[in-house]
């Protein structure tokens, strides 16, 4: 499990540090508003958003598996993060990630990192999508500025009370929203070096404060950001309460598994590399320990971060570290500034990231493999979307494995009656 820092740093040049230091900023440029969008999408703090990308982030990249990785809060935990605050508080949430930290410690220890490589695609695929839908409906409040209260994480539940609040949509809201998403979306085409994001949330907000728009922004809701990190304390630990967050707790620890998984995979392609999957898992859980620790959220590796971090130069974890030390700068020195953005031109960012999770441009794949794996994904899907994750995941997980035992022609077992 040894961190890929280690065998990185021996021979490693000044501008070896000068690429990692320019993608490092790139990337805590577009990892800032997604953090604060992310925590704000969970029903959590702002700030929370930003401790995990600072804590979880740099522990992942100093103790991870991969050269590239870039970890953080990512719109995969949105779903459970938010059902498990309305269930249990916050202090809940933190001892569930505390509780998921300890549990990937463990699954790395066992080596349990290549065994989570084989959950079948489409289980995958299937919750992912899933996510993402329940991601775009929950920031249709903030893109239309909807006057709505406090939403139900149900998705079913939601939708009613979304319809029956349209006649208090905002124009200003939405147009300031749907600017946001074009612009994003040109800024990506046209220049996805540069760090178009933070660019779009600053001009968005600008124009906001000047029009003197009726439009909420982070300060005006949550308060102003504060300018430090909170002090590490463990949250209250009880029997009753490790049994009560278990469940909570592993549908974390699969989901920092597999995406951190997914991610280094994706970006051993980028540069033609080999990731170590149990540092990969142990990485988790440091982090995971390390960012509830500070009241953080549950943190893994992020797959459009890392993507970002390889474009834009990174090739090592030094840039992963310099990205979570940028944020932290960020937040002694311009924590004010960040509470400024505009929460439509979040919820912009947060809808094209879950149109981004649904992966539309392999939509036709999906729907020409085979009929067991649609089947699979679109079982997975409902249950994402209908029930909630931990259901989702293990009968996804249960039907897949079936699946693969009947294509593997594994004979039936030999059943005879019992002696009575």
């Amino acid at each position: 499990m040894k961190p890929k820092i280690l065998s990185t740093l021996p021979g490693y040049t000044w501008a070896g540090f000068v690429s990692d230091l320019f993608a490092g900023v790139t990337v805590a440029m577009v990892a800032l508003p997604l953090s604060l969008a992310i925590a704000i999408a969970s029903g959590a703090p702002p700030a929370t958003g930003l401790v995990t990308a600072i804590v979880g982030g740099f522990l992942i990249s100093a103790l991870g598996g991969s050269r590239v990785q870039i970890g953080g809060p990512t719109g995969a935990f949105i779903v459970v993060v938010y059902s498990v605050i309305e269930a249990h508080g916050y202090d809940g949430l933190v001892l569930a990630t505390l509780m998921a930290g300890a549990i990937l410690l463990l699954a790395a220890l066992l080596r349990a990192g290549s065994l989570i490589e084989h959950v079948p695609e489409a289980v995958i695929n299937g919750f992912t999508v899933g996510i993402g839908i329940i991601i775009a409906a929950s920031q249709l409040k903030d893109f239309f500025g909807l006057e709505t209260g406090p939403l139900p994480a149900d998705f079913l539940a939601k939708l009613p009370l979304l319809w029956e609040a349209r006649e208090t949509a905002s124009m200003a809201a939405f147009g300031v929203a749907l600017a946001s998403l074009i612009l994003i979306t040109v800024a990506r085409r046209l220049a996805p070096k540069l760090p178009g994001l933070i660019v779009v949330m600053a001009l968005a907000s600008a124009a906001v404060a000047l029009w003197n728009l009726p439009v909420d922004t982070i300060e005006a809701r949550f308060g102003a950001l504060p300018q430090s990190l909170p002090a590490p304390h463990l949250p209250e630990i009880t029997r009753a309460r490790l049994i009560e967050l278990l469940p909570s707790a592993l549908v974390i620890a699969f989901l920092a598994g597999i995406e951190s998984l997914l991610s280094a995979v994706v970006a051993d392609r980028m540069i033609d590399g080999s990731h170590r999957p149990n540092a990969e898992i142990a990485a988790q859980g440091w982090a995971n320990l390390g960012s509830a620790l500070f009241g953080g959220l549950p943190a893994t590796g992020a797959i459009a971060r890392t993507a970002t971090n390889v474009k834009a130069g990174g090739r090592t974890p030094v840039a992963g570290m310099v990205h979570a030390l940028v944020i932290l700068l960020v937040v002694l020195v311009a924590a004010p500034l960040a509470g400024k953005i505009a929460l439509p031109a979040l919820a912009a960012l947060l809808v094209l990231t879950a149109w981004n999770m649904t992966e539309p441009h392999r939509w036709k794949e999906w729907m020409q493999g085979r009929k067991s794996d649609r089947a699979l994904l679109l079982l997975t899907l409902v249950l994402t979307v209908v029930a909630d994750l931990t259901i989702a995941i293990g009968v996804g997980v249960a039907v897949g494995l079936a699946i693969r035992l009947r294509r593997r022609d594994v004979p039936a077992a030999p059943w005879r009656p019992g002696e009575h």
